[in-house]
């Protein structure tokens, strides 16, 4: 009776152990047989077992923490776990501030436009450039403009010509549907 509550008692505890906290593993979540240490400055300290690299991360009181699992062998670090995941996300929240978001603008036009109108369009659509979107123009049909399709392509071609001082093609027109589109994009 002893021995099979020791038995459950201990499964449960290995079972607790082994349950990662986060993505990475630390201290006794660390299974592999070697490998490859860094100390708490940053020097290598070489590729040993991981019973030994623990011991030295509980003599310097702080976590080993696995950082590249998929190297060979693994890499981990002597270092104080809350201090590295703290910076960890400070640094994933500097390098989303940084990031900049690409908006798709769309500009529609009818294939019987007027010239002003389009002309409209087109400084319209060169603002969006400017500010670093992306610009998708559509030409619309509706009822017997679709049997014309292929005539009023020219319009797409008249909106890539004005703007082709700020902007290039990056997706031809093509025809979707009812719709013929194409997608501008500021020159880099």
């Amino acid at each position: 009776m002893l021995s099979t509550f020791f038995a459950r008692e201990s499964a449960a505890y290995i079972i607790w152990r082994c349950k990662t906290i986060s993505d990475l593993m630390i201290n006794e979540q660390i299974r592999d047989r070697e490998v490859r240490l860094i100390g708490e400055d940053g020097e290598q300290l070489g590729i040993m077992s991981s019973r030994e690299a623990m011991k030295l991360a509980e003599e310097a009181g702080l976590d080993l923490v696995k950082i590249a699992p998929t190297a060979k062998p693994p890499v981990c670090k002597i270092v104080d776990y809350g201090k590295f995941k703290y910076e960890q996300t400070r640094k994933e929240k500097e390098a989303k501030k940084k990031q900049k978001v690409i908006d798709v603008k769309e500009i529609r036009l009818s294939p019987n436009i007027d010239t002003n109108d389009l002309n409209t369009k087109v400084n319209a659509a060169r603002k969006f450039l400017t500010k670093g979107d992306r610009v998708k123009v559509t030409l619309r049909f509706r009822g017997r403009e679709m049997a014309h399709m292929a005539n009023s392509k020219h319009i797409l071609d008249d909106v890539a010509e004005s703007l082709s001082d700020i902007a290039v093609v990056e997706k031809a027109p093509k025809v979707e549907g009812r719709s013929m589109t194409m997608f501008l994009t500021e020159k880099r």
